[in-house]
Formats: C-alpha cells, structure tokens, sequence
C-alpha cells in the first residue's frame, strides 16, 4: 500500500511568528487562579459565578475572543460549517451563542487551507460568535474504510475520493488551528460500546498521550483553549485514571467522551457523577453528543457546563418536536387539522405564525420549509430550556426544573407520543 497522504499542510503556515515563538518558550500554561476564576490570557476566562447548595450544578460564565458564553450551554452542531438550513442569523434568534463543527468533515472538503485563506472558520460560515471544534477522531474511528490504527494515529480512506489518509495528533492540532475556531480539541481514541477491558485501555492510554502531543503541537494558546478528553467507557477505574493523567497535562478544559455510544442512562449519568469530581472545578466541564434533556439535567446536576448533540437538527429534519411536555411526531394523522402551534408559549417562528396542520402538510409534501421551521423550533427549545437551568441554579433550585419540563424527568420511549397506527 501506497504511503498515506497527510490529511492537513503541517507546516505552520498562516501562524504568525510571535505565535511559534511562544510555542516554542512554553512550558506548563501560565494559569492564573483567584477563587472560582480561571484565565490563561485576556482573551479567555471561566468563571464559575454561582453553585446550586443542593447539588454539584453551577453557573458560570466562558470568555472567549469571539464572546461571552453562559453556562451551562447547549451547542448545536453545524458539522460542515453550517447548522443544516438555519442561517446564522436564524440560529443566533434562537438564542445560540456557540456553535460546533468537525475537523474532519471541513478538511476532506473544502480544506483548513482554503478556509485560512478565506479568513478563518467565523468568516467563511458567516458566524461571529464563539465556535469549537471537535478533532475528528471520532469521525475517523466511526468510518467503515478504517484502515489501520496505531500509537501514533490512524490511516483511513477517504469516503470523498478514496484517497489513503492519515490522522494524527500533530495533525489534527494544527488543522484546528488554521480554521481558528475559539476551542478546540485533542486528538483522542473514542472505544466502541461494547469492547473489551484491553481495547479501552489502549484507547485510553492512546488518549493520554495524544493529548500531550496536541498540547506540543498547539501553535496558537493565546488565541485557542485546547480541551483534552476522558476516554474510559464504562469503567470508572479507567476513567479515573485518564483524569489523573490529562490533569498533569494541565490543559484549560475538560471533555467528558465516549458516551451515548449505546451504555444505558444510568451507566451514563454514573460515570459522569463519579467524574466531574476528578476534573479541574476551575475549567469548564464538557459532555459530548449527550443531548436528550433527561441526561442534559443529570449531569447538569453533576457539574457539567457545556453539551452539544444534533438531536434537535436532526430530530427536527424529521419532523419530531421538542416540547417541555414531551416530544411530537408531527408527521402523525392527528396533527392534519390541530390549528394550535408545536408549543403554546414559544416566541419562535414555526410557533408564533404557523399550526401543526400546516407543519404536518410540510412534511407530507416534502416541502424543506417543514424542517427548517421545526429544526429552529428544537433549537429554540433547547435554548430556552438551558436558560431556565441556569435560573434555577442560581436560586438553588436545579431539579425543580422537571416542574416546568416534565420531559426531563422522561425516560427514553416515554417522553413522545406514538406513531399512528
């Protein structure tokens, strides 16, 4: 077999000098700690603001050179650089403040070279606002044409043109530093569910050291927060010893990954519990891809900060409906003449002008305004759901959210109503 391909240019280029210079002078991050603040330079700060007495939740406040984000957050997921039909301005109405997108999916098409070139990830998708990157590793270690895994990175073929590529944590640092994106992600090995106490090991050290790789790599600190990520699956052993690990490491944020990969919610949440505790409580704390709000409240409670997940784009592509009662399936019979919107109370656009009878039409007709309208209901949705958590944080009253979202008390199955039969 032919020698892979590199998958990005790693050479630097578009990192001005004073950038290489403090890579190349940096030792441990120069962090500075007063109370519940925590900064590394002007342009980032996390401050935890207030603490829920009843539980481990809390409030705090992300800094970043593209904004403010309060947290806890929910992020949708704009994978390519677009949140699937929703302009920026549409997703900012929402109340969004951060988006996601993936390493992987911009540099097989159209390229970190191209985007650099064109200003960098927030001008080229139109988005003034804070973004974070995920590294692409789980893409990677998602594909069918996975070619071969190895301590020092992965090869793969190209789903786009077939092309032998590889990826690895050099690699994917400086991809993420040339889009420019305000967070960004280590390079980690996500385990499949379920898999052997070997190969979760492996990933686990594979994780750890990649990561001391990224943070090597990392041309551009003063302008990006690096997050490293807990790998570990279900095994709290594991998982404590990857948080002991990256915490020498001793980057500004922490992830929490390898979840909602098919454990159950309650293997989930346990893990979660028995981990925040493990992590820094000066940095923020991120879930990812958990997004149903029954686990989002959980590890709200257990002191995570930041969530993103494609459940309510994708969800609502196909017409299924957040609502704090519980989800609809609007494509149901009973929905052709329901004159009343997704959900009484909501200011957004599919609810304030439009009925589920003419929602459902969209859907039965396959016109795309039906999944545009939905996708910023969901969106909508999410959003005011993490800022009524919020609220109830700093009154100490967290759990008391499923008072008014009863759907974050449903167990999976239990919070939509039925297909029609």
């Amino acid at each position: 077999m032919r020698s892979p391909a590199p998958f990005s240019p790693v050479c630097g280029r578009g990192i001005d000098a004073s950038a290489r210079s403090v890579r190349l002078r940096r030792t441990r991050p120069a962090w500075t700690v007063v109370g519940v603040v925590a900064t590394i330079c002007p342009m980032f700060k996390f401050e935890v603001l207030a603490r829920d007495r009843n539980t481990s939740a809390r409030r705090g406040r992300l800094t970043t050179p593209h904004g403010t984000v309060d947290t806890p957050v929910f992020m949708p997921v704009g994978t390519r650089g677009a949140v699937k039909g929703i302009l920026p301005d549409a997703l900012a109405a929402t109340g969004t403040r951060i988006v996601l997108a993936n390493t992987y999916h911009l540099q097989l098409r159209p390229g970190a070279d191209l985007i650099e070139r064109l200003g960098g990830l927030h001008r080229f998708m139109g988005w003034p606002g804070p973004i974070l990157t995920d590294s692409g590793g789980y893409q990677v270690f998602s594909l069918p044409e996975l070619v071969e895994i190895d301590d020092g990175g992965v090869t793969f073929r190209s789903p786009v043109d077939g092309q032998v590529l590889r990826l690895d944590p050099r690699t994917a640092t400086h991809i993420q530093n040339r889009l420019g994106a305000d967070l960004i992600m280590c390079f980690d090995q996500c385990p499949p569910y379920p898999c052997t106490a070997t190969e979760v090991s492996a990933a686990v050290e594979r994780t750890v050291r990649w990561a001391a790789e990224c943070r090597t790599a990392h041309q551009r600190p003063e302008h990006q927060w690096l997050f490293g990520i807990n790998q570990g699956g279900v095994d709290e052993t594991l998982r404590r010893r990857c948080a002991e690990a990256l915490a020498e490491i001793d980057l500004p944020g922490c992830a929490i990954g390898g979840l909602s990969v098919g454990e159950s919610h309650e293997q989930r949440i346990a893990i979660v519990h028995a981990l925040c505790p493990l992590l820094p409580a000066d940095r923020p704390r991120y879930l990812m891809g958990v997004g149903m709000p029954r686990d989002i409240l959980a590890a709200v409670v257990c002191g995570v900060d930041m969530f993103d997940c494609v459940l309510p784009t994708r969800n609502g592509r196909n017409g299924y409906a957040f609502t704090a009662t519980g989800a609809l399936r609007l494509r149901n019979a009973r929905h052709a003449a329901d004159e009343r919107p997704i959900e009484s109370g909501c200011t957004c656009p599919a609810c304030e002008r439009f009925s589920r009878a003419y929602l459902r039409h969209l859907f039965m007709t396959g016109e795309m305004l039906g999944p545009i309208l939905v996708s910023i209901h969901n969106l909508s949705f999410y959003q005011r759901f993490m800022g009524r958590l919020r609220d109830l944080i700093e009154i100490d009253r967290t759990t008391r959210i499923t008072d008014e979202f009863p759907i974050a008390a449903m167990a999976a199955g239990d919070d939509q109503e039925k297909d029609d039969t």
